[in-house]
């Protein structure tokens, strides 16, 4: 990340064998002000220009993945007409240039996960979390409501509506356990395991990977049928190009293929 102005960096990254390691930097919780979201948008968005990056982890510093948004920014930002519907307007944006990045991202869920940091990790494509993380949208203990959109996409819909009617604190090993994340791993095997993951998906066709997670987003708002023809019209362009030919021969050749992007 570059600084401008001299502006604190809070979002710190590293590029290594095709994995972008993100870390989240802004001590003691993580807590997203408005520059902080700015810097998260200016890495996603790198990644879709990158071919070094075939796939991303985001993970935090300390005890927090990210205790959600500064609030006391928000309680002092607001000085003229529009200034909180511009905080809005970047809180929207800043988790769909993870949501919209065209290389898959893995959320390593290093401790708390409150309120906007529950949507962060929500925006990821594969979940998994140390065993002491909590998870919790507890915007409803500070007179606000927010998190339903999140919810409706991540657990079903009482499970959702109580995290949000009552702002409790589920601890990870109940997200495994219903299936929205995919590991609950002590701290200290968390991004072992995360890296695990990005090595295998950083072996695949970065051409096909990036097609898959479109089909996959574009298909979560589609009827089956709709979808299935969306994915088969992929399919088929796919099927055409080198990494897809280059993929068949390393089949009948019995070794690893050597993907190009193309």
């Amino acid at each position: 990340m570059t600084a401008a102005n001299n502006t604190e960096i809070f979002i710190k990254l590293t590029v290594k064998d095709f994995i972008a390691t993100v870390v989240m930097d802004r001590p003691p919780v993580n807590a997203q002000n408005s520059v902080f979201r700015e810097q998260m948008i200016e890495a996603f968005d790198s990644f879709n220009d990158r071919d070094d990056v075939r796939v991303v982890i985001l993970t935090g510093t300390g005890k927090y993945f990210s205790a959600g948004a500064d609030v006391k920014q928000r309680a002092s930002a607001v000085q003229k007409p529009g200034d909180y519907w511009r905080l809005n307007r970047l809180a929207r944006e800043y988790a769909n240039s993870i949501r919209e990045c065209e290389k898959p991202v893995i959320a390593a869920v290093n401790g708390y996960a409150l309120g906007a940091g529950f949507g962060l990790m929500s925006a990821c494509d594969i979940l998994l979390a140390s065993d002491d993380s909590v998870f919790a949208m507890p915007e409803i203990d500070v007179g606000i409501a927010g998190g339903a959109a999140m919810l409706n996409r991540l657990v079903g819909r009482s499970f959702g509506r109580h995290l949000l009617f009552t702002g409790s604190r589920i601890p990870a090993a109940e997200l495994y356990r219903i299936g929205v994340l995919v590991a609950c791993v002590p701290r200290d095997q968390l991004m072992d395991e995360a890296m695990r993951i990005a090595t295998t998906i950083a072996a695949k066709s970065p051409l096909a990977m990036r097609y898959a997670k479109q089909s996959y987003n574009v298909c979560e708002n589609m009827p089956q049928r709709d979808g299935y023809r969306f994915e088969q019209s992929v399919t088929v362009q796919l099927s055409r190009s080198d990494d897809s030919k280059e993929a068949q021969r390393a089949f009948a050749e019995k070794r690893k293929p050597v993907f190009t992007g193309r």
